[in-house]
């Protein structure tokens, strides 16, 4: 079955304005040839818009059919309720809006002859490799990325700014008074064809190497990189008791790693905030019930994930320019930093 971006191509103009024309958008200015030439191409195709191949009854009754593209596995996902609560956000915008989610994707079993190409839109949850996106455009449109931003020039995307979250979570920890501020955290990765990954540093890790070593504070073993689990987080943090020395304070990159750093302490009896303060990142569910209340960067994955969903809503309207919106965070202070104590 022809494409839009099939009849792009043939007419000689861009695949949004094919879709405005075809979906009788009157707030475009074409030219008549330009639109006679579009839909006489469309006809040799015997193409068929979204709209007309749904079956509605009642022209109120109209949806939308969008996809979720997940590069987090089940197992990933429920281990770092970050993901989920972005995708929950997604779930829940569509409802409002009466558009069906029902098709979700997951990189790890990745089969572009299982994508549905009757879908409008694909919202992309992670860091997914632009060649993956190539593939899924033989049969999807639009993409809007969430919590990443591979091209900003092409691509809608949802992101938060990770060097200023940084930043205001080692000011803090700076303005106490700590002098030694270790650092636990994990790699990045962009998912690619095969599910293969491409590891990348951390921003939040990168700022803090940046902000340390300005202020001649940077130590090397006082680093800590696995992977953004409990598990890792409580496996790291055990190094760093080992490795004795411990720092003043810790900033974690993300709560489920804070969580898993906090039991290993306290196994140590280790206390929080009096012997070591944490600062963390995400401001999970469970931040504010560990066993010493995280003070931690809040994330608002629930309404990064409603944006996306606008945004895409926006690109199937016919708006042509691809848009970066950065979602703002905000700073939660508890008890785990000392500022509290």
């Amino acid at each position: 079955m022809a494409t839009i971006k099939d009849i792009a191509t043939q007419s000689k103009v861009s695949p949004a304005t094919v879709s405005r024309v075809l979906n009788n958008d009157q707030t475009l200015s074409v030219s008549e040839d330009t639109r006679k030439r579009i839909m006489e191409t469309a006809e040799k195709f015997n193409y068929q818009t979204i709209r007309v191949r749904k079956k509605q009854q009642d022209k109120q009754d109209e949806s939308y059919k969008v996809g979720i593209f997940l590069c987090q596995s089940l197992e990933e996902e429920l281990s770092d309720p970050y993901f989920l609560s972005i995708r929950q956000g997604v779930e829940s915008e569509c409802q409002n809006l009466g558009i069906e989610t029902t098709e979700i994707y997951r990189i790890q079993n990745f089969q572009l002859s299982k994508v549905n190409e009757d879908l409008d839109g694909l919202i992309v949850i992670g860091k997914l490799d632009t060649e993956v996106v190539k593939l899924l455009q033989q049969k999807i449109e639009y993409f809007t990325y969430i919590d990443y931003s591979p091209n900003p020039n092409k691509y809608d995307s949802v992101v938060i700014n990770f060097q200023d979250s940084t930043k205001t979570a080692l000011d803090h920890l700076l303005q106490l008074g700590y002098q030694e501020i270790g650092y636990i955290g994990a790699h990045q990765a962009e998912h690619t064809k095969g599910n293969d990954k491409k590891p990348f540093d951390d921003e939040r890790y990168t700022f803090y190497k940046q902000k340390m070593t300005g202020l001649g504070k940077y130590k090397k073993d006082h680093v800590f990189i696995g992977a953004f689990t409990m598990t890792e987080g409580y496996r790291l943090m055990k190094e760093a008791i080992a490795n004795g020395n411990l720092p003043e304070a810790f900033f974690v990159a993300s709560d489920p790693m804070a969580v898993g750093a906090l039991r290993a302490l306290q196994e140590e009896n280790i206390q929080v905030p009096s012997d070591v303060a944490i600062v963390s990142f995400d401001d999970v569910e469970m931040a504010k019930f560990a066993s010493c209340p995280l003070t931690t960067v809040h994330v608002p994955t629930e309404f990064m994930g409603r944006t996306g969903v606008k945004l895409l809503m926006e690109r199937l309207g016919g708006r042509e320019i691809p848009l970066q919106i950065t979602i703002p965070t905000d700073f939660v202070i508890r008890e785990s930093c000392g500022a509290n104590a």
